[in-house]
């Protein structure tokens, strides 16, 4: 069995945020050379994040971490929730989402244009998680559509192939080190105080030699019996407890 890697992950990434942290973050990073995955929004309208500073270098910035190896994923389009999927979702987490529910059409649209607006400011793009982890079949399709075909969400402890879309699994809130397997954190900055990013630095310092990189992360893709079996038993276990609470 593996031992325990960590994916860092970072949601909500736009012009809007908490560019203080981020910086220490980034500077953190450098430091131990770690190379995260920034879940940028390409066409930010949520009015709770706009509500965040505004760094008007933003799409350089952003192209300064590529350079530097860090995965750049699309985390949705607009980030506007207009849909309730009562937990009818694809890995049944529930509540609103900016993509489930919608047209083949529109999911199409919406992934196109935020594609068109990486490829003008020159980032390029093959991963995609869904702002709150939801999507339908349609998502899945619009993204291979679009030549996405790497999904940043799912259950197991090893990154999966399913229906033609590699899964890298996220499965927990925090930072989280399992005795093995592969786990990716979802960290949303915003929501973090100087507490937070000093008790997180001091994980990741201890834990560093146990961070890897997207592409790192990438090739530890099983398609085994024995990792399909452990995937599979996690997903029943936790699509259960998400059901029923």
């Amino acid at each position: 069995m593996l031992h325990m890697k960590i994916l860092i992950r970072f949601d909500d990434i736009a012009e809007n945020m908490n560019w203080h942290l981020m910086n220490k973050c980034e500077a953190l990073f450098d430091e131990l050379n770690i190379k995260p995955v920034m879940g940028v929004i390409p066409n930010n309208k949520d009015s709770e994040l706009l509500s965040y500073p505004k760094n008007d270098n933003f799409w350089r910035i952003v192209a300064n971490w590529q350079t530097k190896g860090w995965e750049i994923s699309m985390h949705g389009y607009n980030h506007i929730y207009d849909q309730e999927t009562n937990k009818n979702d694809f890995f049944k987490y529930g509540g609103k989402s900016e993509f489930f529910g919608h047209s083949l059409e529109n999911q199409l649209s919406k992934i196109k244009k935020g594609l068109e607006i990486f490829n003008k400011k020159k980032i390029k793009i093959r991963s995609f998680f869904s702002p709150n982890h939801t999507y339908d079949h349609n998502t899945f399709k619009a993204l291979k559509l679009s030549g996405i075909n790497q999904i940043i969400d799912g259950y197991g402890l090893k990154p999966y192939l399913e229906n033609d879309i590699k899964f890298i699994p996220q499965l927990f809130y925090k930072p989280f080190f399992l005795p093995f397997g592969l786990q990716t954190t979802q960290i949303h900055l915003n929501y973090w105080s100087e507490k937070d990013f000093n008790n997180f630095s001091k994980l990741i310092k201890k834990h560093s030699n146990k961070v890897v990189s997207y592409d790192e992360a990438l090739r530890l893709t099983s398609d085994n019996l024995r990792d399909k079996i452990f995937n599979f038993f996690i997903k029943k276990i936790l699509i259960f407890k998400r059901v029923i609470f």
